[in-house]
């Protein structure tokens, strides 16, 4: 086992790297937020260039439709 001063010195070890992670990150958060374009004054980036309106569906529900018209129409008929 170790000594007293072992797991203080383990404690102390893991605080400084992890020190040492947070200011590598606030570093590379920095430089990516110094490459990021310019906003114009009073537009949100998070929704700029999103156009307002219907959208284009990512798939083709028209396929769906039918089948299920063609089962309402089969429980009404039986």
């Amino acid at each position: 086992m170790r000594g007293p001063g072992g797991t203080k010195r383990q404690k102390e070890r893991a605080r400084l790297e992890k020190r040492a992670e947070k200011e590598r990150k606030k570093a590379e958060r920095r430089a990516l937020e110094k490459e990021r374009p310019p906003v114009a004054p009073g537009e949100d980036p998070d929704i700029a260039g999103i156009v307002p309106g219907p959208q284009p569906r990512p798939w083709d529900d028209d396929e769906d439709a039918g089948a299920e018209e063609t089962a309402d129409d089969e429980d009404e008929a039986g």
